[in-house]
């Protein structure tokens, strides 16, 4: 453990260390002072969290499942992407037993070497558990290393790395020259991006909760790939059956079919068939698959999820977290400091604690929900000026004077907003940092585990929102409410309300996920491992004119990593937050951009090396820690997995067309009553899905500038529009027609159906797929009998020596067992 800029007042602090078991040396360089602590034969040992190795004994029936298992690999091809066993030697695993240790029983266990009985991550560990618990000056609340870091008298605490991670020689002629060094080249290295993950060696260096992070993170990729297939196939079936798409021929062919402008005054008439690129690529997304993709990833979600909990559990056993369970954690240094006065009795330890009153806290947390509730207005209100841009420039581009801007004003406005968006989004990203910091340290957590929990509920809160409030806009809400032609609903009584595109709404809702996900994830990426890089370098850079270009200097290794980056103050917390809002983002609104896993798919086969090599090279070996699960992050993947049917649901049945092409094709097109609904069924779609509005109703003020006379020679009298309404010549001018309400029940019918059809299948899923695979739960079973066993015969055979030890020497004793 390395503590640099370390201060006079704190050679007691060093007097304490150095009366454990513990060496201790100290180099002073210009300013920085490091103190180097280290325990190379640990003495000190902890019954309630260390697990090492038991004595070994091998399963019969094991040994009959592996003969089986090694037959039938025997018939399989060398898979490339496995790791290589003589390159990584450390990754070999003794079938041994485990238990947890204890100085009294340590004749069971075996020990070739005290030196490397417990691995680095482990030691590290147990040399910051006595840190924290060291008393630096006479005083109650004078104990630990937190309380030093916090007050300024240390600088940093890390444990070093173990040298380089590069070597002049290659690791396969001369071997890896420390762990480091091995995961920069069967890990970290981009050459094997397409390797599984050494997680045994993560586990070893970095410690469980880094490992599990990595685990869960490949777990992911890797059921990305059968989401990414069918995804791939859903868009490459829209490619295929583009040219046989009913829908798309009729818009293509509407030369004759003169729509209405999409904005007041400057917007034109324009043709039906204009909008033909956008029904074809509409159909990539939208088709007769999107329906089977919805219902696929909703079911992918919970299988998902169902079997990472599996995973997780054999991940647990081998690597000894089964039993494991947190220690009574430290409270808070804020929180002491600021509850001194008021204590009570605490009924684990027995001992006086610091305590905050009910109505205390219940204050506090009704002002934090209040500024909970104040920064989602404002993200709101950020996607209201979006709205009121939208409305503004789609006028500002109809009139541009580059034909290709206005004529394609729409798509211009969308992308333009999209950018914006996302400018917007990084922006109050930073801001909200900062908000969520403050209403976390306002309610004042006791422990460090309530503080996290507390401030990545916020961050998740506030950056889901941010994220994806847009998102919701352009699905559930543009052009619903915009009343038509001669009565437009208007924002402030001035803006008239955005409308679709005469192909429909999804194709806005695709771009937006499309280019908010690629921007978001290219930027993360960047900040992830182009930040780190720039910083070191400079970093780098200052020393090297310190001390001069031409001078070549030799650093220790704790002078290097001091000068790397601290790993993030809030640990694995972005890495999980990004990955968490990325699966929102494949899985919430995938219906309408089928794509969306596929894209997860190669950011995350990038993400995984971009994360190995930003921990092996760029930063600080962050301390060894200990976890069972992924903690509260598993609650909120399963509230989006249910979120993600609910939307779906609304976005099959709302923003896309399937609903009421399937009513067209079974009630009025040519096939209604025969229970067909092919391609033929859909003809004259098109012109039923279009009402007709007469251009002398029009309001003054969104009156077109032009007559549309350029498209007949004579000044238009009719033009049509995107609804289900009367003609202007009916009883009820513009009234809707019975087609718009049978084609609203068919809507509201389909997403009671396939919410509950879905929601029943996640359960039915969920009950049948066991947490914990039969073979492990056999496993362990068998494992607890066999070391009770063990420690039966072990405690027998101890006392049957020392029996024969006193009979030797004359001391025999009656009664004695056995």
């Amino acid at each position: 453990m390395m503590l640099a800029d370390w201060k006079q007042g704190e050679r007691q602090y060093q007097k304490k260390t150095n009366q454990m078991d513990f060496t201790s040396e100290m180099e002073s360089v210009e300013l920085t002072t490091f103190l180097c602590t280290e325990n190379p034969t640990p003495r000190w040992k902890r019954e309630k969290y260390l697990k090492e190795i038991l004595e070994q004994k091998d399963y019969k029936w094991r040994k009959r499942i592996d003969k089986q298992i090694s037959s039938f690999r025997r018939w399989l091809p060398k898979k490339p992407m496995r790791l290589d066993k003589e390159t990584l030697p450390d990754l070999e695993e003794n079938d041994c037993y485990t238990a947890p240790f204890s100085q009294q029983r340590i004749h069971h266990f075996i020990i070739h070497n005290k030196d490397t009985f417990f691995n680095n991550a482990t030691r590290s560990r147990i040399v910051h558990h006595i840190l924290q618990r060291i008393k630096y000056e006479e005083g109650k609340n004078k104990i630990g290393l937190n309380r030093l870091l916090t007050n300024g008298s240390y600088e940093a605490a890390f444990p070093l790395h173990e040298g380089s991670y590069r070597s002049k020689n290659s690791i396969r002629t001369h071997g890896a020259v420390n762990h480091r060094h091995l995961l920069y080249e069967c890990w970290a290295s981009w050459g094997v991006w397409y390797k599984y993950q050494p997680l045994d060696l993560v586990r070893r260096y970095f410690g469980e909760k880094i490992g599990l992070y990595f685990a869960w993170l490949g777990w992911y990729t890797g059921m990305l790939f059968p989401a990414a297939f069918i995804g791939l196939f859903v868009f490459l079936y829209g490619v295929i059956t583009l040219d046989h798409c009913q829908v798309s021929k009729e818009v293509c062919q509407a030369t004759d079919i003169i729509m209405c402008p999409v904005c007041d005054k400057y917007c034109p008439f324009m043709r039906l068939s204009d909008s033909c690129v956008y029904a074809k690529v509409t159909h990539l997304f939208d088709n007769g698959a999107t329906v089977f993709f919805a219902v696929f990833m909703a079911v992918w979600a919970t299988v998902f999820l169902e079997f990472w909990k599996r995973r997780r559990a054999v991940i647990a056993y081998d690597w000894d977290l089964i039993d494991w369970e947190e220690e009574e954690e430290e409270i808070r240094p804020q929180f002491e400091a600021k509850y001194s006065k008021k204590e009570r009795m605490n009924p684990i330890s027995g001992k006086p604690e610091p305590y905050q009153a009910f109505a205390d806290k219940c204050s506090r947390l009704i002002v934090s929900a209040s500024g909970i509730f104040f920064m989602i207005c404002v993200v709101i209100a950020a996607v209201f000026g979006i709205v009121i841009y939208r409305v503004v420039t789609v006028s500002t581009f109809a009139a541009f004077k580059w034909a290709l801007i206005r004529n394609n004003s729409q798509v211009a406005t969308t992308g333009t907003a999209v950018c914006i968006n996302f400018c917007i989004i990084m922006l109050l990203n930073v801001l909200y940092e900062k908000v969520a910091l403050l209403l976390t340290n306002l309610e004042q957590p006791r422990t460090e585990s309530e503080w996290e929990n507390s401030f990545t509920l916020k961050m998740f809160l506030f950056q889901f929102v941010n994220l994806n409030s847009s998102t919701f806009y352009i699905a559930f809400f543009l052009g619903r409410f915009t009343g038509h032609p001669g009565a437009y609903l208007r924002l402030i009584n001035r803006w008239r309300l955005e409308e679709c595109h005469p192909s429909g709404c999804l194709i806005d809702l695709c771009m937006q996920m499309g280019i908010i996900m690629v921007l978001k994830q290219t930027w993360n990426n960047f900040m992830e491992l182009g930040y780190p890089l720039i910083q070191n370098w400079w970093t780098r850079r200052k020393v090297r004119q310190e001390h001069g270009p031409e001078r070549k200097i030799s650093f220790p290794q704790w002078e290097k990593d001091y000068n790397l980056q601290p790993m993030n103050a809030y640990g694995l917390f972005d890495e999980y937050l990004e990955m968490i809002l990325q699966f929102g983002f494949t899985t919430i609104f995938v219906a309408a951009f089928p794509l969306a896993p596929l894209l997860a798919l190669l950011n995350n086969i990038i993400e995984i090396r971009l994360d190995a090599y930003k921990f092996v090279t760029q930063w600080r070996r962050p301390l060894a820690s200990r976890a069972k699960d992924i903690g509260i992050w598993y609650g909120i993947l399963e509230g989006i997995g249910i979120l993600s049917v609910i939307t779906n649901a609304f976005v099959i049945a709302i923003t896309s067309d399937f609903i009421p092409r399937l009513v067209y094709a079974y009630k009025y097109g040519p096939c209604a009553g025969q229970g067909e609904a092919g391609q033929k069924c859909m003809v004259g779609y098109v012109n039923a899905s279009l009402s007709v509005f007469r251009i002398s109703d029009f309001e003054n003020r969104s009156e077109p500038e032009s007559d549309g006379s350029e498209f007949s020679g004579t000044p238009l009298k009719y033009c049509r529009y995107r609804d289900y309404r009367d003609p202007p010549h009916s009883l009820v001018p513009y009234g809707y027609t019975l087609q718009f309400w049978h084609v609203l029940a068919a809507r509201l019918a389909f997403i009671i159906v396939f919410e509950h059809l879905v929601f029943c299948i996640k359960h039915l899923i969920s009950y049948l797929i066991p947490d914990l695979p039969k073979d492990l739960r056999d496993r362990m079973r068998r494992e607890k009998y066999l070391i009770q066993e063990m420690m039966y015969e072990a405690e027998l055979e101890r006392l049957q020596k020392e029996r024969k030890e006193r009979k030797k020497n004359g001391k025999a004793h009656h009664n004695e067992w056995p």
